[in-house]
């Protein structure tokens, strides 16, 4: 029994962010392995299932190789509790992991050797600086040819407007690989190309100016290094806690995820820098995560974890106070007080009943349907945890029902879907049929592919004329039905009830907009 205090200091929460290919599957996978998670890596190498990562669960990730929704792995590692946070690389999911950085404290940044960073780095990176989310970075793939050192760090300094503080340093690269160089405790960690599936490390002690080092790299590798730490420890600041946990600076981490090279400095460096849980904000106040009373948020639903059993999870994420299995705690939104009975841990699909909890800790909690993105949960006074947002779609399509004696079936299955995040559903005033909004084309394919085998119903998407959608509102209920009766082939209602204007092209949002000046058009809505 440790005090809440302790608890809080034990753990960290973050996520992983790269573009789709920089490696973050396989990253996952070996901090798991660290972690005592899974005993043997699924090495590229390994066939058939074996070789899907335990984050990647759905049937089409299976099918794609690709990670479509934010998984949550708990594990430990060297006296701390691990949070880790899987999110979507693909931008077509950028909203769930918008939503999924909500809930984090730190992040790491994965960018591929040779290639640096690409868009959607860029995009995630982004999401991360307006939340001032702490990020520390890996360089993956130094076992393969990559770019020039300097220029990879240069790039981010650059583009990301971060400070860069190199905590290992590559020897070598691609088939000069030699190993990295520990520039804080002054060792060489030596790479061995035939190692991967398991953890296995050399790490010899040997400063700059030791001819140890020679011994160990060779003359002329050891005289590179020399030339090049020294440009490090001239040309970059020192590491600065303050100006890495408020966003300023990212400590830089090189290795190979699949290779298992370069892991365990990563993740150390994780426990000893990445901040543990902070404080968040309100509509009412901040909270402090030793606030002796329990208080979270919903940052994600997931529909259907158990297709045999219909089960919905919502993913909360503790903020304050120590959480113990059957507490009650008040459910804001709609003002119900819930008993917790059966909250789960997740090791991807493994779930484990969670006895007690702690800030910073990630529990599933088995809903039917009460539980929303965006709501909060609450021992003590009535509150909403901000900065969970819902954006307007960019990509709208109807839906075809290819049999209409499952209208019913079909209402439910995408109004489930959309509790997820990741789809919104309108229902046009005109009458027609459904029209369904995400955020990129990709999505299509995953609805029409769930909605099939967990619904077992045959739909599709089609060209619905829209292109583009906004809430609105307005101050008086007479200057809303003006504007309604304008417009009635461009209305529809969310789930909520809330109106929503479809617009056909970008032309007419713009005219709608400055005919109608008293009616507020947004592109966003903050959940609760």
């Amino acid at each position: 029994m440790s005090t809440l205090s302790d608890a809080i200091a034990l753990r960290r929460t973050f996520a992983i962010i790269s573009h789709p290919d920089a490696g973050k599957t396989t990253l996952t996978e070996k901090l798991l392995m660290f972690g005592g998670a899974i005993q043997m890596a699924g090495a590229v190498r390994a066939r058939g299932e074996q070789r899907r990562t335990r984050s990647d669960w759905m049937a089409i990730e299976k099918e794609r190789g690709i990670s479509v929704s934010a998984s949550v792995m708990s594990f430990e590692y060297s006296g701390l509790s691990f949070n880790l946070l899987d999110t979507p690389g693909h931008e077509d999911f950028s909203e769930d992991t918008y939503r999924t950085l909500t809930a984090v404290d730190s992040a790491v940044m994965v960018l591929d050797a040779a290639k640096g960073i690409e868009t959607q780095t860029l995009k995630l990176f982004e999401v991360c600086r307006l939340r001032d989310v702490p990020i520390i970075t890996f360089v993956n793939k130094v076992d393969r040819e990559g770019r020039e050192t300097f220029d990879l760090l240069h790039e981010v300094e650059k583009t990301l407007a971060l400070d860069v503080c190199p905590v290992t340093w590559p020897i070598g690269m691609g088939r000069d690989l030699k190993g990295v160089y520990d520039l804080v405790n002054d060792r060489v960690i030596m790479f061995d190309p035939g190692r991967g599936d398991h953890i296995a490390e050399i790490s010899v002690d040997a400063s700059l100016d030791s001819p140890k080092l020679d011994e160990v790299l060779g003359k002329a590798a050891a005289d590179r290094l020399r030339e090049e730490v020294e440009l490090v420890r001239g040309g970059y600041p020192e590491f600065d806690l303050e100006s890495f946990r408020a966003g300023h600076l990212t400590p830089v981490f090189f290795g190979s995820a699949l290779k298992t090279f370069g892991v365990a400095e990563l993740l150390k460096g994780i426990g000893q820098l990445a901040p543990p849980p902070v404080a968040r904000p309100t509509d009412k106040r901040v909270v402090e995560p030793d606030e002796a009373k329990v208080s979270g948020f919903v940052f994600k639903v997931q529909a259907n974890m158990d297709p045999n059993h219909r089960d919905r999870i919502a993913f909360f994420r503790i903020c304050s106070g120590r959480f113990k299995r059957g507490m009650k705690v008040k459910h804001v939104r709609s003002g119900k007080v819930m008993a917790l009975v059966n909250p789960v841990f997740f090791l991807a699909r493994d779930r484990e009943l969670a006895e007690e909890a702690f800030p910073g800790d990630i529990m599933g909690i088995p809903n039917h349907g009460q539980l929303r993105i965006g709501d909060t949960l609450s021992e003590s006074e009535d509150m909403n945890f901000l900065g969970i947002p819902t954006f307007a779609p960019e990509v709208l399509r109807r839906v075809r029902l290819d049999d209409p004696m499952k209208a019913k079936q079909l209402k439910k299955a995408l109004e489930d879907l959309a509790e997820e995040g990741v789809s919104q559903v309108f229902k046009p005033l005109d009458g027609s049929t459904w029209i369904v909004g995400v955020v990129g084309p990709l999505q299509f394919d995953v609805l029409t592919t769930r909605i099939e085998s967990e619904y077992n119903i045959k739909a599709g998407f089609e060209d619905g004329g829209f292109v583009t959608a906004r809430w609105v509102a307005a101050d008086t209920e007479a200057e809303m039905k003006r504007f309604m009766d304008g417009n009635k082939s461009n209305m529809a209602e969310d789930r909520d009830g809330g109106m929503v204007y479809l617009a056909r092209n970008s032309w007419q949002l713009n005219r709608a907009q400055q005919d109608f000046e008293k009616i507020r058009f947004t592109a966003t809505r903050e959940q609760h």
